[in-house]
């Protein structure tokens, strides 16, 4: 009788490494690992060799970046998805992606059982079952890190460093990193005090801002149907966009935050994050924007930009609500399209020019000059209409008072 498979979603960072290693202890089961590459994984290399020590008897390695950009970060970037107003979401992108591969492999492998390294505290326990529990019920889901023995990261260091398995973490600078290409999250360590600044060496490819460039760098960015397609005139695919406007903006010091936020199981957590492209991308977006699109649509898609980004935060990207809102997504941005400059200088990001055939900015209805072409007697009617129901509200008020005052 064969062994009982277990598909292990394996980044080769220090929970996940020391996870693959307790299952194969752990279990009587053929461990498989499943490693999607997002871009900017340090620990690729060696990686299948690293999975196959400590335990996996078969090894995925997926280059999904065109897929993680195109389909995922450019949807959520395309919906003004910033959760809490600021946070681009590079984590939670990238985890119902790699949790629909995970799906896939699986049933590839007829396996039962799915594993996860996330914490019982943590966003993405969240997402990785969400995405399990959408795309194939009948997998069973294992989470180690909610049960197994060990009560911290110095715990599972000296499990790793007691089984020779290679970690490039240390109880001296014991960050927690995830790296795509739409960002950098950094947790753990001296970050978990607010009261802090983050320390330098928590940052992986921004330079601070007073080390940057004194000579300000400028980037056009070209959309069509709200997705970026051209740097600098250059037509790119979404992940070279992303890859080439990420070092720009990292040597000008743009896409650093620091953010206290609210996380899924109701705790609040410090997270430091790096995402230059992300940040430089969503500003040229949010001013294309109020170019193209008419004030209420304009509005309204910013509140559904908000809402999309809590669903993506919390792992709903497979469920029929995010389906529907991104239908509205895709109906609003068909007129998105134009031209963004950008300003980068010292660690800040400025729209400085604006353009597209889809303009709704009228140079001669906007002017205080001699071509103006507005019609000011209007305004008088309009503004006993716009002030009416106020108007009455008042009247009714003193009417009130004066009652009150008999």
């Amino acid at each position: 009788m064969s062994k009982q498979k277990i598909v292990a979603a394996y980044s080769g960072g220090l929970d996940t490494s020391v996870m693959v290693k307790w299952l194969s202890e752990k279990y009587d089961a053929e461990i498989i690992t499943f490693t999607g590459n997002l871009g900017f994984s340090k620990e690729l290399n060696g990686l299948e060799e690293k999975a196959k020590k400590t335990g996996a008897s078969k090894v995925y390695v997926m280059d999904l970046r065109k897929e993680f950009i195109e389909n995922f970060a450019f949807k959520a970037l395309a919906a003004g998805a910033l959760y809490e107003g600021a946070y681009p979401l590079a984590t939670a992108i990238g985890r119902p992606l790699l949790g629909k591969k995970m799906v896939e492999i699986a049933e590839m492998e007829n396996a039962k059982i799915v594993a996860h390294g996330c914490t019982g505290k943590g966003n993405d326990q969240v997402r990785f079952e969400m995405a399990v529990q959408c795309l194939n019920p009948e997998l069973q889901v294992l989470a180690p890190l909610r049960f197994w023995e060990f009560k911290s990261r110095e715990e599972e260091i000296d499990y790793a460093l007691a089984n020779n398995i290679p970690i490039a973490i240390t109880k001296e600078k014991p960050y927690s990193i995830d790296a795509n290409l739409w960002g950098i999250a950094v947790e753990c360590g001296e970050l978990e005090d607010p009261e802090f600044a983050p320390p330098e060496d928590a940052y992986q490819i921004t330079v601070n801002s007073k080390n940057a460039p004194n000579e300000e760098k400028i980037v056009k960015i070209t959309f069509e149907k709200g997705i970026p397609i051209a740097l600098n005139d250059e037509l790119l695919s979404g992940e070279i966009l992303v890859e080439k406007l990420n070092a720009i903006g990292a040597s000008c010091g743009v896409g650093r935050l620091d953010i206290i936020e609210n996380r899924v199981v109701g705790i609040k957590s410090r997270e430091v994050y790096e995402a230059p492209a992300a940040v430089i991308l969503h500003k040229a977006r949010f001013e294309l924007e109020k170019l193209t699109l008419d004030k209420e649509t304009f509005r309204f898609k910013n509140f559904i930009g908000d809402k999309i980004a809590n669903m993506i935060y919390e792992g709903m990207w497979f469920t029929p609500l995010f389906e529907s809102l991104m239908a509205f997504v895709d109906k609003a941005k068909e007129n998105i399209s134009g031209e963004i400059k950008m300003k980068l200088y010292k660690g800040n990001c400025e729209a400085i020019s604006r353009k597209s055939i889809f303009s709704l900015y009228n140079p001669k209805l906007a002017t205080y000059s001699k071509e103006d072409e507005f019609d000011h007697k209007s305004a008088e009617g309009f503004l006993k209409l716009y002030c009416l129901p106020y108007k009455t509200i008042a009247k009714t008020k003193k009417q009130e008072a004066e009652i009150y005052e008999r």
